[in-house]
């Protein structure tokens, strides 16, 4: 991994490497001079769909082996100029991160978990031999964008929030297989609503038999472009088999349950314990682990254990499997209906709704980051003004 410079104060990573910076993040400040006004601004919180609108501004970073992270600043949202050979172009060397700010009743915005994210962002950084961006850089960029930016968080008692895109690449222009020994950290903002058009209606699903997400010691926990990418192709066969989305099986047994496109699995028993498949080519969901503990608090007995597909179709079958849903920042929860294959189909929302236990996972998690819920751990980061 490229090693940054400049080293006084020092931060232990996710991944165990100290790293270090010679200052705290102080960005050089560009003020958009043609703001979106607030009557058009009203119009797109009113309904921001998702991922449709973006902010006045962004955040930008460079890094270079000589000068570490530096020249730091947030300056007008707008295109960036890249030369033909940058190197992310070509060799895909990138990795990005979503999460949301939430405006609570008492006017403040909150961050949900943002030093989790700082530490997969790291984990994804060290896979793809970028540049690891400290954690108090990171949550320090998120929050200055959201403070500049404030006026675009959506008003508090409803789904709606401030969807933040921290993403990293390689910026060098260099045609060649190595490193790139020049990186651009960069955050851009988005109001957004509810992920999935109408609401969290049951998704249909369909099992990839011809296609693999990730392998053993490939990119699979990693957060990075390419993985994304590889599944367009299966979903586009979803489509055409009238699924909503597609799940992925292991890439070794092509039998064990890893995720969908871009969403976490939870599998809801009839004795209630919850299952989520566990493998180390499944990217460790935030909402996931959150789920985790607030199943827990709820008094469910949740195991994070490899999950076969047989175990899901025979369990549904059988009454075992009495919800199944999945989750993830964009869509926080969703639930699964049907799944579908080539020799068959299940379903196990036949009614069309959300299970019991789904809804309430759901409700308790939205309700913590809205802030109608106390907050005990510690996961809602308020961004100070």
């Amino acid at each position: 991994m490229p090693a940054t410079t400049a080293m006084t104060s020092e931060t232990t990573t996710a991944t165990g490497t100290a790293l270090v910076t010679a200052r705290s993040f102080h960005p050089r400040i560009e003020r958009n001079p043609d703001l979106v006004s607030d009557a058009d601004r009203a119009g797109v919180l009113a309904d921001p769909g998702f991922g449709r609108h973006f902010t006045d501004h962004m955040v930008l970073i460079e890094w270079t082996p000589e000068d570490g992270w530096h020249d730091e600043r947030i300056v007008p949202y707008g295109p960036l100029a890249l030369d033909p050979a940058t190197a992310a172009l070509h060799y895909a060397q990138e990795i990005f991160e979503g999460l949301k700010a939430y405006r609570h009743a008492d006017g403040g915005v909150r961050v949900f978990r943002p030093d989790q994210n700082a530490a997969r962002f790291q984990r994804s950084a060290a896979r793809l031999t970028l540049p690891e961006l400290p954690t108090d850089w990171f949550v320090d960029s998120v929050d200055a964008l959201v403070r500049l930016d404030e006026a675009w968080v959506p008003a508090s008692g409803n789904e709606q929030a401030l969807y933040l895109r921290p993403f990293m690449f390689a910026s060098e222009a260099f045609l060649g297989v190595r490193s790139a020994r020049k990186v651009t950290y960069a955050v851009i903002a988005s109001p957004v609503g509810g992920y999935f058009a109408g609401g969290a209606k049951p998704l249909s699903v369909w099992l990839a038999e011809h296609y693999t997400r990730a392998a053993p010691g490939g990119t699979g926990a990693a957060k990075c472009g390419g993985n994304y990418a590889g599944g367009l192709l299966p979903l586009a066969e979803a489509a055409r088999h009238g699924c909503e989305q597609v799940v992925f099986l292991d890439a070794t047994e092509h039998r064990l349950v890893e995720e969908l496109g871009g969403m976490n699995l939870y599998f809801v028993h009839d004795d209630g314990h919850i299952v989520t498949p566990a493998s180390d080519t499944i990217l460790d969901g935030i909402i996931k682990n959150s789920l985790r503990d607030v199943g827990a608090d709820l008094g469910h007995e949740v195991v994070e254990r490899p999950f076969a597909i047989e175990e899901w179709i025979d369990g549904v079958a059988a009454g075992r499997i009495t919800e199944v849903f999945a989750c993830g920042t964009a869509a926080v929860t969703t639930p699964v209906g049907r799944l579908v294959w080539s020799g068959g189909e299940i379903d196990s929302a036949a009614d069309g709704q959300s299970g019991p236990v789904t809804a309430t996972l759901r409700a308790a998690l939205i309700d913590l980051q809205q802030g109608r819920a106390e907050d005990v751990r510690g996961w809602m980061h308020l961004v100070g003004r």
